[in-house]
């Protein structure tokens, strides 16, 4: 395919790189600085998974123009940057098919409007990185254990182009293509797990992993928001999507905050959000507006989500380092013990029926 990276950040570079030496005409869109390094030294990602470098000299443009024609363009930017390019996108009706990869609590309706239906596809990129001068260090997949990238019509149906895009990202050696169905609820569970919830935790922390971790009070709101944000799409109709998030869902509070604590204590963590966080607060907090926006007419409380949401503003006072004022919240622990017990008494009534006993 003839494909257009347009965002030339850490995750744009990473998949340019990645389609590239898959087989396919890539170019990326940048400007400024960013510009320079391209020409000069040609997109270089490190990926610090595997300690894999790779060097792909793709095409550098700064613009693109309403006659330009490619097969695809991937839009890898924030989301507020992202609302500020559709007057260029729909300028340009020569280009088919516009995949926006990114964080999206609003759902794709202003995409919709800008482009048109038929144009615009949504996912999300599934990987982490930064950029230090000209290289691009980050999280992401290999030949190995490639990356699933979800991905899908805004109607949620599968068409032949959504087939044909899916087959190019599986071209590239560290991806593999997860076709979904039902996308937006997929954006909207993964901005209620990160946005009103950790990433203002983590500027409550001074955006530092680590006294996040020593810092209970942060982790406790954390994971009460996290709840909070899932109960306001329960309330809107949504299934839980992915079902990995399950646990976030169900572990009673006592048993997630050790293992949130673990989770952002993780050197990968630094690489995963907390650079991003540190270069984005007016992306996370836009997302959180955006899901707030979501709350409204629901019955769902907030108090740790308008709790934390102060701390978007830098001027915030930081929370003491290791505070331990919040008590936690046992209630939860019962309901568990009594599942388990549930769940044993299941497993013995199986075992005794494969015996043969009654």
């Amino acid at each position: 395919m003839r494909i257009l990276v347009y965002g030339a950040g850490p995750l744009g570079s990473v998949f340019a790189a990645e389609l590239y030496q898959g087989g396919h005409e890539v170019a990326i869109l940048a400007r400024g600085q960013r510009l320079a390094e391209l020409r000069e030294h040609g997109v270089v990602v490190h990926n610090v998974y595997n300690d894999a470098w790779v060097t792909a000299p793709v095409r550098v443009v700064e613009a693109l123009a309403p006659d330009d024609d490619y097969d695809l363009i991937l839009v890898i930017m924030r989301k507020n940057a992202a609302l500020g390019i559709l007057p260029v996108l729909a300028a340009n009706t020569r280009v088919p098919n516009v995949l926006f990869l990114m964080n999206n609590a609003a759902g794709p309706e202003a995409l919709v409007a800008a482009l048109g239906k038929e144009r615009v596809l949504t996912g999300f990129p599934a990987c982490g990185g930064y950029r230090e001068g000209h290289v691009v260090h980050c999280l992401a997949g290999t030949p190995e254990e490639p990356a699933a990238i979800p991905f899908g019509e805004v109607d949620g149906r599968i068409t032949e182009r959504t087939l044909r895009i899916a087959a190019a990202l599986e071209a590239a050696p560290g991806m593999k293509a997860e076709i979904r169905t039902d996308m937006d609820t997929w954006h909207k569970y993964h901005v209620a797990l990160l946005m009103p919830s950790i990433a203002p935790a983590l500027y409550a922390c001074g955006t530092d992993r680590l006294r996040l971790a020593r810092t209970r009070d942060a982790l406790v709101l954390t994971v009460r928001a996290v709840h909070e944000g899932f109960r306001v799409l329960r309330a809107r109709g949504l299934p839980l999507t992915p079902r990995k998030f399950w646990l976030f869902a169900v572990l009673p509070e006592p048993l997630m905050v050790p293992l949130l604590r673990r989770m952002v204590a993780h050197p990968n963590m630094e690489i995963a959000l907390v650079r991003h966080a540190n270069a984005a607060r007016d992306e996370m907090q836009h997302l959180t507006d955006e899901f707030l926006e979501l709350a409204q007419g629901t019955e769902a409380p907030l108090p740790a989500i308008k709790r934390l949401y102060p701390y978007f503003d830098p001027q915030t006072p930081l929370l003491p380092d290791g505070s331990r004022e919040i008590p936690l919240d046992w209630r939860g622990m019962a309901a568990l013990g009594a599942g388990l017990l549930a769940a044993v008494g299941v497993l013995g009534v199986l075992r005794r029926a494969r015996r043969g006993e009654w």
